[in-house]
């Protein structure tokens, strides 16, 4: 747990590399050590899936979520085994098995319903929504993502939010709602840092970017690129 939690903090502060060297570096020793713990096991099998998406390993995620969906029978958390099934999307979403992943997120936002967990439900509706954009179904990933969006005001998760966020103003700009998007942007951009949501700060500056490039303001738009590129550099993304 020690370990898992250092690795989050990392992962979240845009360290990837080492954040994904802390969670394997637990899988080994709970794997050597021969303690059969599902329950830990599938954590930290779902917990390192969205580190290697985010570096683009996408056939190491695969793997990590193939492993998970082993574990799910035998484990007995219902709030991990939603959490699993809303990593494994992710890899489902890179292979292109978008059917599967809404499949997926379906079943783990049918968990957190009945667990009551609201962030959580937001962050189901939150990926749903990034399905439906990737399979270019933008009226429903819209109306996901606002939900996402509006649910998680609601919280304290100011992160979660803020990425959410992002992924909305994506969505709209590709929608023709570029006005809307910025100002979504320029209302959440000042939640990140390079300490904090990295990789997502460096989206809002390239769509920025574009929105800018588009409206002919070229000297913006290269501001906006060169601060995305800072921040996925230093990520290692």
């Amino acid at each position: 747990p020690a370990l898992r939690g250092r690795a989050v903090a990392h992962y979240l502060a845009g360290e990837l590399r080492y954040a994904v060297y802390l969670l394997e570096t637990a899988l080994d020793e709970l794997n050597r050590g021969g303690l059969h713990d599902p329950d830990a096991l599938l954590l930290l099998y779902a917990s390192v899936i969205g580190p290697y998406m985010d570096m683009g390993a996408h056939a190491r995620a695969a793997q990590a979520a193939e492993f998970a969906l082993a574990l799910a029978p035998q484990a007995g958390d219902p709030a991990l085994i939603a959490r699993m099934h809303r990593s494994v999307a992710r890899t489902l979403l890179a292979e292109g098995r978008a059917a599967e992943a809404d499949a997926s997120l379906a079943k783990a936002a049918e968990l957190y319903r009945r667990l009551s967990l609201r962030t959580e439900l937001a962050n189901c509706h939150w990926m749903r929504g990034y399905v439906y954009a990737q399979n270019g179904e933008l009226d429903r990933a819209e109306d996901e993502l606002r939900q996402a969006y509006a649910m998680l005001s609601e919280t304290r998760a100011a992160l979660y939010r803020s990425q959410a966020a992002v992924e909305l103003a994506d969505v709209l700009h590709r929608r023709g709602k570029s006005e809307e998007a910025a100002g979504l942007l320029e209302g959440v951009l000042g939640d990140f840092s390079s300490e904090r949501g990295a990789v997502h700060a460096a989206g809002a500056h390239r769509l920025l970017g574009i929105i800018a490039e588009d409206a002919r303001d070229t000297e913006a738009a290269e501001e906006h690129y060169v601060r995305a590129l800072s921040l996925l550099e230093r990520a290692g993304a």
